[in-house]
């Protein structure tokens, strides 16, 4: 049943605007699930963004801020955006926006704090 619970998160979050591929991990770094086809090695991209997110929010604790609602990574045409999904998960999405904000990310913002609250 769980499986099947994320495996419909994954499905939504693709179907959002802009998005081109999702993953969602748990905050400690373990693939739950994920759209992406072909083989890459998925512990370690679970456990890298785990990392890059927990380090956003002590940076942010060192500074004093607020902790982080997402970490992005521009890259060219696309952006790795990496958001907190409640205290347990992340939502790693891959979005296709050529240098602009991808349109759905309010309706990811808002997918994040619904997944955030079902586990």
């Amino acid at each position: 049943m769980l499986k099947e619970k994320i495996k419909g998160y994954i499905e939504r979050i693709k179907r959002i605007e802009g998005i081109l591929d999702c993953a969602l991990i748990s905050r400690d770094g373990i693939m739950l699930g994920k759209s992406w086809e072909g083989e890459f090695n998925e512990p370690w991209l679970a456990a890298m963004c785990a990392t890059l997110f927990a380090s956003a929010e002590s940076t942010s604790a060192i500074l004093k801020l607020q902790p982080p609602d997402a970490v992005s990574i521009m890259i060219r045409e696309k952006t790795i955006m990496v958001l907190g999904a409640g205290e347990k998960l992340l939502i790693v999405a891959i979005i296709g926006n050529a240098g602009t904000a991808a349109p759905g990310i309010p309706q990811l913002e808002g997918l994040a704090r619904e997944i955030g609250g079902s586990f």
